[in-house]
């Protein structure tokens, strides 16, 4: 779900969700660059909880089994954590377990977000785990499929188990020390995820943005984008919505024609290849509706290349209002967006996807797209699609495209995708998890928010949905332009947190009186 100066920030984290095909590559381009700037640039994320001068975090290796479901196999990988224990009280302090998700895990997620900001008030050691098979937390023998069966939530999660035994013998964790896990977007899920499965360890968990339930048709994602491009409170508009239909209607329009008008699409939107084949013409109809869908996910987050109110701007035309005003505010947009990520081009070929997609070769660091590829073919799907009349981009690519790419890349079929994806909600719950102390942290114009938890389940499954806020707004960097809604979620996710400690403190005192 991950370089220069302040860029988009959610995908922390994550990264986006948005599988490996065009679009997918440029949402999650644009995670991984947030994430690197989000942990290396600004200050702390700020709850007025406290002060105190930044120290390096420390780095560190576990040795982790590459099957911790087979006991007769002893192969094992290196799983990179890093450590900030400049506010911990000591051994019955709490411990923060920021997990990470389908990308690379800096120092930063130890020195920022939601974990670095309660640690001073709580006297905590925080600690970030890398995802197995991100990052530099890659098995030797690289990623064929003999290796990627070992890559689930499920080993991410039991990663989790023997990461909490062997650092609590590292660092001389006491045993009544209580273990909070947080997490954004995928890894949110994860931190939902830990404290079901392992009650026993994790004593609560902060789960931002986290999508709990698997879904083949993400069609629901479009629906929250179309919403949100007509929200007047962050700057959308019914004009904006029609207009980005309009632009769509034009792009597909000179695709269709072919010849000069194609050739000049090609150019005035920066595609790298030729656009005569319809697959590459779905794979730039995908990267431009991703491009709109992402200005929507990160929203008002700092360095974002547009927001909803900038695109908005760029779509309606201003003065400028005739018939190819919209079309020609796509193509600026795409343009800014570009320039933000450095990108000379929108990569448009279906055939260098699924090449790329086929490199078993580990890249080091980064999203990890063919990792993510298999755990959407074999988990999640997350497949977005536009085919409700309410969406305002083009209907390709459908489905069947999407679902195409685990067939040419794993050899998966679409029925044993839907299987596995019915199979992750029946292990988990979608989003009836039935997991206490979890409290769960939305916005409700991130497309995501849909599948999370975004209503309270009970006096321990808490939720809070922040209006009009993105992508793990929550755990962004506090501003003075920060809405009181967002100011005062903040502060929700510290004092159930606080309580919850509170609680389990009481609960020690009467059992050793």
């Amino acid at each position: 779900m991950a370089v220069g100066p302040a860029l988009w920030l959610g995908f922390l984290l994550l990264v986006s969700f948005l599988g490996p095909s065009g679009s997918a590559s440029l949402l999650r381009r644009l995670g991984e660059h947030t994430q690197q700037l989000q942990e290396s640039s600004g200050p702390n994320l700020g709850l007025s909880l406290g002060q105190g001068a930044e120290a390096l975090p420390k780095e560190g290796w576990l040795e982790q089994l590459l099957d911790p479901f087979n006991t007769s196999d002893r192969r094992s990988f290196l799983q990179r954590y890093w450590v900030n224990d400049q506010h911990w009280t000591g051994q019955d302090g709490p411990v923060f377990l920021y997990l990470g998700g389908e990308g690379s895990l800096g120092p930063g997620s130890v020195m920022r977000g939601h974990p670095a900001a309660l640690a001073p008030a709580l006297g905590a050691l925080v600690v970030g785990l890398e995802h197995r098979f991100y990052g530099l937390s890659i098995p030797v023998r690289g990623l064929d499929m003999a290796q990627l069966r070992f890559l689930s939530s499920r080993h991410a999660l039991a990663d989790v188990a023997s990461a909490h035994l062997a650092l609590s013998r590292l660092f001389n964790v006491s045993s009544s020390s209580p273990w909070i896990c947080f997490g954004g977007s995928y890894a949110g899920s994860l931190a939902a995820w830990a404290r079901l499965k392992f009650p026993h360890l994790i004593f609560a968990s902060v789960a931002s943005s986290a999508p709990v339930r698997a879904v083949l048709d993400f069609s629901e994602y479009n629906n929250v984008v179309s919403r949100s491009l007509m929200n007047t409170a962050i700057g959308g508009s019914p004009e904006c919505w029609s207009a980005a239909s309009a632009a769509f209607a034009e792009t597909e329009r000179r695709l269709r024609a072919g010849g000069e008008a194609q050739a000049a699409l090609r150019t005035e939107l920066g595609a790298c290849g030729r656009l005569s084949r319809a697959e590459d013409q779905a794979e730039l109809l995908e990267a431009l509706q991703a491009l709109v869908g992402g200005t929507v996910q990160y929203n008002g987050q700092a360095g974002a290349p547009l927001s909803v109110r900038q695109l908005c701007g760029l779509l309606v035309g201003g003065a400028d209002r005739g018939l190819t005003a919209p079309y020609r505010g796509l193509r600026r947009a795409a343009q800014i967006v570009m320039r933000s990520l450095g990108q000379r081009c929108l990569s448009t070929s279906r055939a260098e996807t699924v090449a790329q997609l086929k490199n078993t070769e580990p890249q080091g660091s980064g999203v990890g797209d063919r990792q993510w590829l298999y755990q959407t073919c074999t988990e999640f799907g997350f497949y977005i699609t536009c085919e409700d009349p309410r969406c305002p981009f083009s209907q390709l690519p459908a489905l069947p495209s999407q679902l195409g790419l685990c067939e040419q890349v794993f050899g998966l079929s679409a029925s044993s995708v839907a299987q596995a994806i019915a199979q992750t909600n029946s292990y988990y719950g979608g989003q009836t998890p039935r997991a206490t102390q979890v409290l769960f942290v939305n916005g409700d114009a991130d497309p995501w928010h849909v599948l999370s938890v975004t209503q309270s389940l009970g006096p321990f499954e808490s939720a809070v949905l922040i209006p009009n806020a993105s992508h793990c707004l929550d755990m962004a960097t506090e501003r003075p332009s920060d809405s009181p809604s967002l100011r005062l979620a903040r502060q929700k996710i510290f004092q159930q947190l606080q309580t919850w400690l509170t609680l389990t403190k009481e609960s020690q005192v009467r059992d050793g009186a």
